[in-house]
């Protein structure tokens, strides 16, 4: 029987981590017959995209958040992205009087769980999970988060993993150099180690081993909005300082998918400096990971749990990363046993599969508010 599906986020052509994961969702999710529609999450107003778009709920708006219920109220099922920044109000706590609005089965995707929230990211985030059918963790570490800190009940809290394309027969560009090639990409902002991965380039240099390090992304738009592109001029003069900026090279580009799968094809080995130790949560991670790449990671919970042939490293540590990348450069047979590790996971992590997972768990919650026995 054909679904109505009604997605609740940020989407294109907003550009963040969430509305790329809703673009994709929007694409592999339906199956013939199926109709998907997408409430747009916005700062402000903006002409809308696409015919998928059928609302768009502004942030401080309380007309326009009960207009946004009616509308997702049409639909079968609605999936609700959630990330504390992107809803108004302080903490993003708007959206509980939508979703307290909505009477159909809802299924809420938590993209942050935090280990340590503040009192009322913890009262947020308690009303979001009471007012959903069901919660979507990307990672078995949220999950259990939400079980152990938060006292939810397991059966209320399902695993599905990120979601990526597939990379693996994207055609690399044309190579500049016969350096190795080391790859960060995603939005920039501080908090992203980029500067701990210069000093480790500088470190490697030193030891003959120069590196052609790209980094790939725009600067977040709120990082942009506040201090302009101070952080990255801050990472080109440490480059310059450190004797290392003709390897290190800057894109400031939010790239289309296919143009993202060139670079990683291109790429040797995927880098992941970040300084959180609260993420669990990467799409960068999953999108390194399907595409068979060795990837040098800090310690965040995410890459804890995935990595099980990855090389991780402590945080805020130039050395541990230029020991890790030297590894996979040196080392015989390294590089290919991460790769072969890569390929066992990938194809459940791949976006057909994962959109597979969201159909089963819509007909679930569906078949549950009817009260067919499941």
């Amino acid at each position: 029987m054909p679904t109505s599906y009604g997605l609740l986020s940020t989407y294109p052509p907003t550009q963040c981590g969430l509305a790329t994961f809703t673009a994709a969702l929007l694409t592999h999710l339906p199956e013939p017959g199926d109709q998907v529609s997408v409430v747009r999450v916005l700062d402000e107003p903006a002409p809308r995209p696409a015919d998928e778009v059928v609302h768009d709920l502004v942030a401080d708006s309380v007309a326009n958040a009960s207009a946004a219920a009616e509308v997702l109220n049409s639909f079968d099922v609605v999936i609700v992205q959630h990330e504390y920044g992107i809803y108004g109000g302080p903490d993003g706590q708007d959206v509980l009087s939508l979703l307290d609005a909505l009477y159909v089965p809802t299924i809420v995707v938590l993209h942050t769980v935090l280990a340590r929230p503040t009192s009322r990211q913890r009262a947020i985030l308690d009303e979001v999970i009471a007012a959903a059918s069901m919660v979507v963790t990307m990672t078995q570490t949220a999950r259990s988060r939400l079980l152990d800190l938060y006292g939810i009940a397991p059966d209320k809290v399902v695993v599905i993993p990120h979601g990526a394309a597939d990379h693996r027969g994207a055609v690399a560009p044309t190579v500049i150099t016969g350096r190795p090639k080391v790859l960060t990409w995603g939005l920039l902002g501080p908090g992203k180690g980029i500067e701990h991965a210069i000093d480790s380039l500088a470190l490697l240099s030193g030891d003959g081993l120069d590196i052609d390090y790209l980094v790939v992304g725009q600067t977040h738009p709120r990082v942009l909005a506040r201090d302009g592109e101070a952080y990255r001029r801050s990472l080109q003069a440490r480059a310059g300082t450190a004797g290392v900026d003709d390897l290190v090279h800057f894109d400031g580009r939010f790239l289309p998918v296919a143009a993202l799968g060139q670079l990683i094809s291109a790429a040797d080995v995927v880098l992941l400096p970040y300084d959180s130790l609260e993420q669990v949560t990467s799409g960068v991670l999953i999108e390194a990971v399907t595409a068979g790449k060795p990837v040098v990671s800090t310690c965040f919970p995410h890459a804890v749990e995935l990595l099980g042939a990855g090389l991780l490293v402590e945080r805020q540590d130039a050395a541990g990363i230029a020991d890790a990348l030297q590894r996979v450069f040196t080392e015989p047979g390294l590089s290919a046993r991460m790769s072969r590790y890569s390929a066992v996971l990938a194809p459940h992590m791949l976006w057909p599969a994962v959109a597979h997972s969201y159909r089963e768990l819509a007909s679930v919650v569906t078949m549950t508010r009817a009260g067919t026995p499941l």
